[in-house]
């Protein structure tokens, strides 16, 4: 995080063992703060003896404990998608050496085909075509040699499977691989990860990564005290560079004085500049984008300056860290024209206010991305105390950036009434089969409104928000990997792990959506820990409600959570909560039945005071409904849906949507008839 004012305070999540102390270092007295496997230093200077109170002047260092939560996360998942990336750079290269194998065997039988019928291809092609032949000839002549040239390194081959892939010999493939790889281009056109060697001029020169080590590099494009580099040196395995830009020179120095002292040295590159200047500089130094794996933005404020730059300068597959801390203009209605201009849409009011800033948040990395033929896979979305942390995969794919128009949705929100919602997205997808099996999909303009300007529950006015992003907020698979690590961690070192499991538990069931669904299906064709998110996807239902809320509306007791997540599921609907309000309740039933339950849960258990509602009022015309008008209302968006169903063909097909949706009415209405029967 940047430069916070320093804090003697200790972090209660913190043993004694990390507790600030005081050193004497190189004949000076500083004071040093431990977090994780780092120290960082802070130089002690004389108190200002006018006013009996140590000089601002004297805070070289900023530490600020608070975020060692953030900085404690951000390890564990770089952790976790560094063992994916190994995982799939073995896999391609199992695949490269079985494609090569292939390709020796059709050599050598090109070969001796080749050399049996010469002859009869002389007479049968002409004088025309013996320029051909020849051609033919020089090409498996060829072949035989690097067929040759490949039998004598078997040790070489060995070691690649073993390692993964080395630069000398990606350098010498990177032409015939993207020919020979299968996994290059998916149902959806989706490439892997990228792994070329990412090696810079100055990093090959000084011998800083091993011949056979497979690069690694990190970006800490806003580094301040540079304790987020420290840490990642430290912790991170498989990290072989690591680069700690800051724009202040002071900070700089702060942070060389600190990796000397950490004897990081080979390791981490402190510069001097500005973070988006670097990051496009980065982009360009090889005539291409790619030269980090992954680059953490942790600034002040909010991070959009910053992301058109990030995008460009990351990797095919690499993973960007974001930390946006202006909670009061992503999740406050305080700013809304704040928050159209960095993020692009409109802010919600209401309970779920955080939630629909993560997808702001989200909606402006994808655009983001979008120029430049990116698509973003969301792995992990927190709403952190005041901030949101974010970690993205990008992959470059124009095949898989065109679901963006269809994961982009607008929110209804009764923000003024009832706090219903209801969302639209901005287009539609088909998914189909071609004749050849393929998957593919058709895209379509969505209908106009999915709702009225006045909220068909309470009749107050609606508002909307966004646009915002509307597909998956979390990669349970990467979220399942760091709850595995968790338990074989040092606690002396991750000092919030209990805040951790219990954050990463409840977001690793916060999706609602059919797990048997073609969205919810891997789009990786390899077998890796991580596997990418279906390009499909989306949030079919987002966001939550309070009861407590509700209760308000209607001047009752508040039901118990218990009480109405039992309610919805003895209906059949699926529920859980949000991580980003305690006591929420996230459904996929739909806002009339929540009403009915609310409506029933006055009745039986906690009547409502003569005159306590006045006519007029939100909970006024939520209790004016009965339930003969909450089945019909949801009888008709059954009928609404079928009849604005684009798949079917013909008069025909719309009688059978039609006929499907009147059958699923008369069940509902057994239903009913049968509660009221008991």
């Amino acid at each position: 995080m940047g430069s916070l004012a320093s804090s003697d305070s200790i972090d209660p999540s913190k043993s004694p063992a990390q507790a600030p102390s005081e050193i004497n270092y190189n004949g000076k007295r500083y004071k040093v703060a431990r977090e994780g496997s780092a120290e960082i230093l802070n130089l002690q200077r004389p108190e200002d003896a006018a006013s009996s109170k140590t000089s601002s002047k004297s805070q070289s260092v900023f530490y600020n404990p608070i975020q060692q939560y953030n900085r404690d996360l951000s390890v564990l998942a770089i952790k976790v998608f560094g063992e994916d990336l190994a995982a799939l750079r073995k896999a391609r290269h199992q695949r490269r050496l079985e494609q090569l194998a292939k390709g020796e065997q059709r050599c050598k039988k090109r070969k001796r085909v080749q050399g049996e019928g010469t002859k009869g291809l002389e007479d049968a092609a002409g004088k025309n075509g013996k320029s051909q032949l020849a051609a033919s000839a020089a090409n498996a002549a060829l072949l035989a040699t690097k067929t040759n040239a490949d039998e004598e390194r078997p040790a070489q081959k060995a070691r690649l499977v073993e390692n993964g892939e080395t630069h000398t010999e990606a350098q010498a493939q990177e032409g015939s691989s993207k020919a020979l790889d299968p996994t290059k281009a998916g149902a959806s056109g989706t490439k892997e990860f990228d792994d070329r060697p990412l090696l810079g001029d100055d990093e090959a020169k000084n011998g800083r990564i091993s011949a056979g080590q497979p690069s690694f590099r990190i970006l800490d494009a806003l580094s301040a005290t540079g304790l987020r580099a420290l840490r990642y040196a430290k912790e991170i395995p498989m990290a072989t560079s690591i680069t700690a830009n800051d724009l202040s020179p002071s900070a700089t120095a702060s942070i060389k004085f600190n990796v000397e002292h950490n004897k990081l040295a080979d390791k981490i590159s402190p510069t001097t500049g500005d973070a988006t200047e670097h990051m496009h500089r980065a982009a360009s130094k090889t005539g291409g984008p790619g030269q980090y794996h992954v680059i953490d933005l942790d600034p002040y404020g909010t991070a959009t300056p910053f992301l058109d730059a990030a995008v460009q300068a990351i990797a095919d597959g690499g993973l960007l860290c974001v930390t946006c801390t202006d909670a009061g203009v992503f999740a406050s209605l305080g700013y809304l024209e704040k928050t159209y201009s960095q993020y692009g849409g409109l802010p919600l009011k209401g309970a779920h206010a955080h939630e629909g800033g993560l997808r702001l948040i989200l909606h402006a990395i994808a655009t983001s991305a979008a120029r430049y033929a990116i698509a973003i896979e969301p792995l992990l979305s927190l709403s952190i105390d005041f901030y949101a942390r974010v970690f993205v995969r990008v992959h470059r794919s124009p095949a898989e950036v065109k679901f963006l128009v269809s994961k982009t949705m607008i929110v209804y929100n009764c923000d003024a009434g009832c706090g219903a919602w209801s969302t639209q997205y901005l287009a539609r997808t088909k998914e189909k089969k071609a004749k050849n099996g393929d998957t593919f999909y058709n895209f379509t303009s969505a209908l106009a409104p999915s709702t009225n300007t006045h909220c068909e529950h309470c009749g107050f006015k609606t508002h909307h928000a966004g646009p915002m992003w509307g597909g998956p907020l979390h990669n349970p698979h990467f979220i399942q990997r760091i709850l595995d690590m968790l338990p074989s961690l040092d606690k002396n070192i991750y000092g919030t792990i209990p805040r951790i499991e219990g954050m990463l538990s409840i977001a690793l069931h916060e999706t609602l959506d059919d797990p048997n669904s073609s969205e919810a299906r891997p789009a990786s064709t390899l077998d890796r820990p991580v596997p990418t998110t279906s390009a499909a996807a989306r949030s079919h239902h987002p966001f939550f409600f309070l009861p407590s809320a509700l209760s308000r509306i209607l001047h009752c007791v508040s039901p118990s959570d218990a009480a109405v997540r039992g309610a919805l599921l003895n209906l059949g609907y699926r529920v859980t909560r949000s991580h980003t309000k305690a006591g929420s309740i996230a459904t996929d039933a739909p806002w009339t039945v929540v009403w009915e339950i609310m409506r029933e849960w006055v009745r039986q258990k906690s009547p409502i005071k003569e005159d306590a509602i006045s006519e007029g009022t939100a909970g006024w015309g939520i209790m004016q409904k009965d339930r003969s008008r909450v089945e019909i209302m949801e009888a008709q968006r059954l009928l609404r849906e079928a009849i604005e169903n684009p798949g079917f063909k013909g008069l025909e097909g719309l009688r059978k949507e039609v006929e499907a949706a009147l059958y699923q009415i008369s069940k509902a209405e057994k239903r009913h008839r049968g509660r009221r029967g008991s």
